[in-house]
């Protein structure tokens, strides 16, 4: 938890709260159902919570603002990121039910009153969001194709509406199709090594009406 308050200082004590719970609760689901592995467990908030917040670094999310979280797996970044944001709504979607089965409970748990979820395969949404949210689900190429037309049309932020995707490794040629890409380096906003070659992309995306 102290890792958390390193680089987000000012969490209100709700949010402080919920953080802590993440763990105990994330512990105790993973011996039912594994949704992650026994090392990540074991480092949970450096490898799951800090890298899913890592988005906060880039994008700092105005109230309202509509955000999908595709490919969850077991609620990252979409629930670290909800606790950051209250007052943001966040869509969490997965096609592995037994997965979101964990988030579900995560989420009831944690008394997150601003995530829904949904399984089913992405290209099943009807609805448009400010932002979509991924890890590394699909080379971008692929994610791109899964989530077109899903993006609103009104912008509110500075950073353009589109995809936010934490990626790793070398990119160039992933996105040699997308010269709009901008990429992030995580470690220019953490120390530690496990973000020497974590990357934030950001990718926006023009509204299909």
């Amino acid at each position: 938890m102290q890792l958390i308050l390193k680089y987000f200082p000012n969490l209100t004590e709700d949010q402080i709260d919920k953080f802590t719970k993440l763990e105990a609760l994330y512990q105790d689901w993973n011996l039912k159902i594994n949704v992650v592995s026994r090392k990540d467990i074991d480092e949970l908030y450096l490898r799951h919570v800090l890298h899913s917040l890592a988005i906060a670094k880039v994008v700092d999310f105005k109230p309202k603002t509509k955000i999908m979280d595709v490919g969850t797996g077991g609620g990252f970044p979409g629930i670290p990121l909800a606790i950051l944001y209250p007052e943001c709504s966040f869509h969490l979607v997965d096609s592995i039910n037994k997965k979101l089965n964990v988030v579900r409970e995560v989420v009831e748990g944690l008394g997150l009153e601003n995530v829904k979820t949904t399984h089913c395969r992405v290209e099943e949404i009807k609805d448009t969001y400010d932002f979509i949210v991924s890890r590394a689900v699909a080379a971008m190429p692929t994610f791109v194709h899964w989530v077109k037309g899903r993006v609103a049309k009104k912008q509110n932020h500075e950073l353009k509406n589109g995809i936010i995707y934490l990626k790793g490794g070398d990119l160039t040629e992933e996105l040699q199709d997308y010269p709009k890409a901008t990429i992030y380096n995580i470690s220019d906003y953490y120390t530690e090594d496990f973000f020497e070659t974590k990357k934030i992309v950001h990718l926006p995306l023009k509204y299909k009406g």
